[in-house]
């Protein structure tokens, strides 16, 4: 059994981000899930900081989690203005190939949950391509109701049974994160929310070039691909952040300065 493990962190609007190197964040994740640990694994963009923000409960699931990966490079800067000099990102596409690539080498399953039945089979097919040796417990499409507490215990039932170390979960934030706190300690699994990296992965959606992620400009490539859905999140998630992330960074610039004595 796997204890609470604290892993350093890095506070960003007053929520911790885990201060590791991607490498770092994939050896934890590993380890758990040869354990067969119950975790939980927060992938955090601006959208999710800002929603944890006007939602104290949601806060609260983020507060908990065992992991939270800077995924957005405005996280990734902001840890590092703060202290954590040589953060990278933790991004949601890179950790899902990193696990599967070492879960195929360590002989341990996987098992996907949410999204749409078309989109799972086009990740099996690419999955079995790229991955010919990964065990893929099963993918299991979720309804957009509630579960009933008979199919959820069926579920959970199911996801044990297949002896997976990790269960992808992608749902949306922040139904996601929502779902993976309601079921710690009953899935015997680590869980990590991973949202758009399964339409992507299928070849539905693109992911954006290289250099227009590590600019930090990821949202942009996406607002263009899906204006509609999107327009409305980034509109109120992005302005507000960047006003309480320079607070935040103002705050902490002034609390250095008492610190060190070099205050007006």
């Amino acid at each position: 059994m796997v204890g609470r493990v604290f892993l350093p962190t890095q506070k960003v609007l007053d929520f911790p981000i885990t201060a590791l190197r991607f490498e770092d964040h994939i050896q934890a994740i590993m380890k758990w899930a040869i354990a067969r640990a119950s975790k939980t694994v927060c992938v955090a963009n601006v959208h999710m900081l800002m929603e944890a923000h006007w939602n104290p409960d949601f806060g609260s699931v983020l507060q908990s989690a065992d992991i939270v990966t800077p995924d957005g490079m405005p996280l990734v800067w902001m840890m590092r203005q703060m202290g954590a000099r040589y953060q990278d990102r933790v991004a949601g596409m890179d950790i899902f190939l990193a696990l599967c690539h070492q879960a195929q080498a360590q002989n341990l399953s996987i098992f996907c949950v949410g999204s749409q039945t078309e989109i799972l089979s086009r990740m099996r097919r690419r999955l079995e391509q790229e991955f010919p040796q990964l065990k893929i417990a099963a993918m299991e499409p979720l309804p957009f109701r509630p579960l009933t507490e008979a199919e959820d215990e069926a579920l959970i039932n199911k996801i044990n049974s297949s002896g997976a170390g990790i269960v992808l979960v992608s749902l949306g934030c922040p139904k996601q994160e929502n779902w993976m706190a309601q079921h710690k300690g009953k899935i015997q699994a680590v869980m990590i929310g991973l949202g758009g990296v399964f339409p992507v992965y299928a070849g539905i959606q693109k992911r954006a070039p290289r250099i227009i992620r590590d600019l930090g400009m990821e949202w942009l490539y996406r607002w263009i691909q899906e204006p509609r859905r999107l327009w409305h999140r980034y509109a109120t998630t992005i302005p507000p952040f960047i006003w309480l992330a320079t607070k935040q960074l103002l705050s902490s610039s002034r609390l250095a300065g008492v610190f060190l004595g070099t205050s007006e």
